[in-house]
Order: C-alpha cells, then structure tokens, then sequence
C-alpha cells in the first residue's frame, strides 16, 4: 500500500511517501523551489517521491494522507478574531480573503493540483496537527509503547499535547489550548530580540549562553501563570497575536524597557539576558510537562515532536533531568515532519498496521531520505558546464577529503540522498577542521554570511563520543546539546566583551565549543553514513581527532541544497576552498570565472 504524506499551506509544506509501513522517501518542497521554508503545495516533493518509490509512470498512491483539520483551525481563526473584535479587524481583513479563497478549500486544493499533474489517489485522509506531530515521533521510535510529548506554536486549537503511544495507537490524554502556547511565547522573544518568527528560534537558542537570566522572574510575574504539570496561561495583554500583526505589544515593550530590537541591528547585553531568560523557561516548562507525561502514562521512554522540539538545549536538559530513560526526538519535528506522522497514522491507526522494534534501532533510515545522484550524472552535468574536478577513486576518496579538512580548508560535502529535516547530517554538509581556533569565524563570515555568535555543531565517531562530551548514548539526529568534556576545556578569560567571548578558545576542539562549554553533537556511524563515517575516521588518523565540524550546505536564507547545480553556486558564491561532488573533487582555484545572474545577497530573505 503506497500512501503518500503532505504538509503545506502555511509553512515548510513537505511529501512523504510510506510504503506498507516502511519510509521510502520525504523531503521539502524549499529544497527544490529554494525559497526556504515554502508553503505551496509540494508537488515538487510529491513528484521526488512517487519517483524514488518507482511511480512516476502510473503515479498511482493508495490514499493521501493530510497533517491537518483546516476546516477546525478556520473554526478557532473566527472565534479568536470574534473573541478580540473590533480590534485585529486589520488581521482579519488580511487572513480572511486567504482562507475564502484558498485555506478553506484544501481537500480540493489537494484533489485539482493531484488530477493537474496526473496523480491519481482512492482517498483523502484528514488528521489533526498534533496527532500527525505525535505519530512522527512515535511510529519511527524504537519503543514499543512510550509517552509523546508534542508542542508548538498551534495546530487547530492545541499547542501542546500529552498522549500514549503503545504498539501501533496513539491516543491524546492531554492537551492545552490556543492562544497559551510555548511555541508562540518563544516566537514572541525571538521576534522581540530582532529575529525572524518560524525561523530566528534557533538563534535565540544560541544566543541565550552570552547572557544571565535575569529576566525570569518578571516573565514569572508579567507573562504567564506557570502549574507544576506545566500548564500555563499566558497573560494576552502583553501579546499581540491575537489581535494584530506583531507578536508583542506595548507593555511588553514597557516591561523590557524598549522597543524590539530592530532586525540586523547590534545585540546588546540586554538581548542577551532576555534569550537567557526565555531559555531557563522553556527548559523549566519542558522538565514539567516531561513530568506530568510520565506521571499519567507510567512510561520510561519519551517521544517528542513539534517545532519545541527543536530545541536542542532543552533536550538535553530534559535527558539529563532523568525523568524519563531515554527519550527519542524526530528530526523532522517541524510541520515538514507531519506529513510522514499523517501517512503513518493512515498505515497504522486507520488501517491497523502492527509495527516492528527492536528498542534500539529507529525506522528514520538515518533522515537519509531525500534524492541522490549519481556519479555519472555528477560527471554529466560537470562535463556539460565544463567544471575542472578530480575524479577519486573509492580508496583515496575519504583520506583526501581528511586532509584538506586537516589542512583548515573549508570544503562543501555533497554525496548520498540528502537530509528530511532541517539539519545537514553529512550528505549536504559544509565541513571543517574541529581543532582551528579560527574556523567558527571563518566559516560564519566568509562562508555562511551570518551571525558570528552562532555556534557550529561536532560530527563525532559515535564509539568515541565519550571521549569528547557528557553524553552517554547516541545523538545521530543532531537533536541534543551536551557539554565538552571538562579535561579537554580551557580557562576562559573573565570580564570579556561579547566579541572576545565569541573569539575565545574554551577547549581543544574550539570551533565547536560554545560560549557555556557545550555543542550540539551529532554522532556518526557506519551503519547509518558510512562514506562520512569513513571521512572522520581518516581525519582521526591523521590527527588523533575523532570530530570534524558539521554545518548545512547553504548560506544564510537559502535552502539547503539539493542537486549538484544547487552546491556548485553555493561553493562558488561563498569562500569555500574545496567542493566535493559524490566521486568529484573540485579546487577553487581551478574553476572558470563564476556569472551570477542573480542577486543572491539581496534576494534571499533572511532570517
């Protein structure tokens, strides 16, 4: 049964395609439209897909599986608006046209773009936000039952929810509503600390290690009404999404003395302490409502999904904490991911499916799960354009690359089926040498075209973990924030100003080491990624180190890439030295000159 999973029409729209129960193939419509974080409807995703499952011919699916209720969210846009009126009449007026003429109608939205590209399916299938969240964390897991945590911004009405996952059902236990959200109260500071909403959380994330939290209690006091099964309600005379356009209102201006800090302008300490503050609480409310989950389900094991989830940081306290044994994050957590829980829920709950686990092993194939292409397409489309590369055979292929990362060159790595999810987990990867004191600033100046306070994640040979991190099991999402090692960090110099702070050398593998000694690890094996396996495993016998940097091919605003034509612009646009393009290696130097044709700098929103 080929069942094939959407999400879309409000943002990061995706395609999945389960085939009796088993993921063959998932990626997002921005990959190949490269306007990052697309919300059309992904009939790029969807042709990769029936392609990569072997049905571009009859482009038949048994059913279509949808992430979402529109009709139920409709239904909670019209009592907001109604609850706040005559205020947000400007919102309404903007919101409402969209939905009359395009959200409202998604069952034939999906059914006229499917007969327009001559996609034929038997059904439509509708599930809720949260449930299609939940059994994208479940399904793949390697638990047979477990507790689900999911939280976001919202779905119809829940922006949070508590459910039990066992064998092959899901059932929601429960949940807190629209508008007290943790996705939207962290949206909200990262708006007011001049970031992008639905983009820039991350950042805030990142951010929060320069500063102190200073700022918690008057979020205590002001902001939210905090329970210890961390259920809340957000105090709305501080907000603004309710009835406006901004995330934040004037007193919540008056409350952080000033305005938002205005985008792309200087940070200041003030900024620094706010994202420290939200962080320590969206840490707290995690570990709570980790609590409550496991009080009322009696589970050792944790699945969690939304875009909350994300944060890496708070996954690695909620691990630390020991609530639960283990806990299993899908790397796909935003709404790209609930296209592949919707097309599970279909196998599964609908049909009644059984799964199969082994309590170690998850069915995510790594997050492998996008296009490849071949060494002969790679050598076609070289050819054609007329790129000088070296063709690598297979046995000098990673001990190359290993040099000249050893070397501190700076090379974009493209090989296998790229990445579902947001991170680059070494098939679409920008790589350097861990070790180099000036790599981080290298790499987010000359390469990336971003923030120089953003940290860059470690890819650690998964049986060396232990020696480089506080970390006891593997991370091979990139989903868990652990510390360095204490015996391989060095003193930091106090009283910094925030530029030293970010120039500082805290460990032996400094380009990774973040601001508070901890880094976003993601563990390689050879099971999962053997030829980037294969390139750390050289780069340790070259220099005794078993971690390289890991960071998405893209610059700031763009997509990461999908095809070779997609890396060769990226690779010549930016700084990087060397590129490898699956067998392929290409210098620099040795290449034509590069005609642009387009703005990119310009073009590309940021965020």
């Amino acid at each position: 049964m080929n069942i094939l999973g959407i999400s879309g029409y409000y943002h990061d729209s995706a395609a999945v395609l389960v085939r009796n129960g088993e993921i063959i193939a998932a990626a997002q419509e921005e990959r190949f439209t490269r306007k990052k974080h697309d919300a059309d409807f992904p009939i790029h995703a969807i042709r990769y897909c029936l392609a990569e499952g072997g049905l571009q011919q009859d482009r038949f699916v048994d059913c279509v599986a949808f992430y979402d209720k529109p009709i139920t969210k409709f239904a909670r846009l019209m009592e907001t608006y109604f609850s706040v009126a005559p205020r947000g009449l400007r919102s309404f007026m903007m919101a409402t046209p969209l939905w009359l003429k395009q959200k409202l109608w998604i069952r034939y939205q999906i059914e006229h773009n499917l007969r327009l590209h001559e996609i034929k399916s038997k059904d439509i299938y509708f599930f809720e936000h949260h449930e299609s969240h939940g059994a994208s964390a479940f399904y793949p897991s390697p638990y047979k039952s477990a507790a689900i945590l999911t939280m976001d911004g919202v779905g119809e009405w829940a922006t949070s929810t508590i459910a039990l996952g066992q064998d092959h059902s899901i059932q929601i236990l429960k949940e807190l509503r629209f508008p007290h959200s943790l996705g939207l109260l962290y949206s909200a500071f990262t708006y007011f600390t001049g970031f992008r909403v639905n983009s820039g959380e991350y950042k805030l994330m990142g951010l929060a290690p320069y500063g102190e939290p200073k700022y918690t209690r008057l979020i205590y006091d002001h902001l939210l009404d905090l329970k210890d099964d961390g259920s809340f309600r957000l105090n709305m005379e501080y907000f603004g999404y309710l009835d406006g356009l901004k995330m934040t209102g004037t007193k919540f201006d008056q409350l952080f003395s000033g305005p938002p800090r205005q985008p792309e302008s200087s940070i200041t300490q003030r900024e620094m302490d706010i994202a420290a503050s939200i962080q320590a609480v969206t840490e707290d409310i995690v570990l709570r409502m980790a609590r409550q989950a496991q009080k009322i389900t009696g589970e050792k094991r944790l699945c969690l999904s939304g875009g909350v989830a994300l944060n890496c940081v708070a996954n690695g306290k909620l691990l630390k904490s020991g609530v639960f044994d283990d806990i299993y994050v899908q790397p796909a957590s935003g709404d790209a991911g609930g296209a592949l829980g919707a097309a599970l829920l279909v196998w599964h709950q609908v049909q009644g499916n059984a799964r199969s686990v082994d309590a170690q092993h998850d069915s995510m194939k790594g997050a492998y799960l996008g296009p490849a292409f071949s060494d002969e397409e790679i050598g076609e489309y070289l050819t054609t354009h007329g790129y000088t590369a070296k063709k690598l055979s297979q046995d000098e292929w990673a001990g190359e690359i290993a040099r000249l990362i050893a070397s501190e060159n700076v090379v974009g790595l493209f090989q296998g089926r790229m990445e579902f999810g947001p991170r680059a987990l070494g098939c679409r990867s920008i790589i350097g040498d861990a070790r180099s004191s000036a790599m981080q600033s290298v790499m987010n100046l000359k390469i990336k075209y971003r923030e120089s306070f953003r940290p860059f994640a470690p890819s650690c040979l998964e049986e060396k973990l232990e020696e480089y991190f506080e970390l006891d099991r593997p991370s091979p999402y990139m989903l868990l924030v652990a510390e360095i090692k204490k015996t391989r960090r060095k003193q930091d110099v106090p009283n910094a100003s925030f530029t030293e702070m970010i120039n500082q050398i805290r460990s032996d593998i400094p380009a990774i080491t973040h601001v508070d000694y901890s880094a976003r690890v993601q563990t390689v094996s050879p099971e999962t990624n053997r030829a980037y396996y294969d390139i750390i495993q050289a780069f340790e016998k070259l220099t005794g180190c078993a971690v390289i940097i890991n960071t998405s091919f893209n610059v700031r605003g763009e997509p990461i890439v999908c095809t070779p034509e997609d890396a060769y612009r990226c690779f010549m646009r930016t700084e990087m030295d060397y590129l490898v393009l699956g067998s392929y290696l290409l210098d620099k130097t040795a290449q034509p000159a590069f005609a642009d044709i387009e703005d990119w700098q310009t073009s590309y929103q940021l965020d």
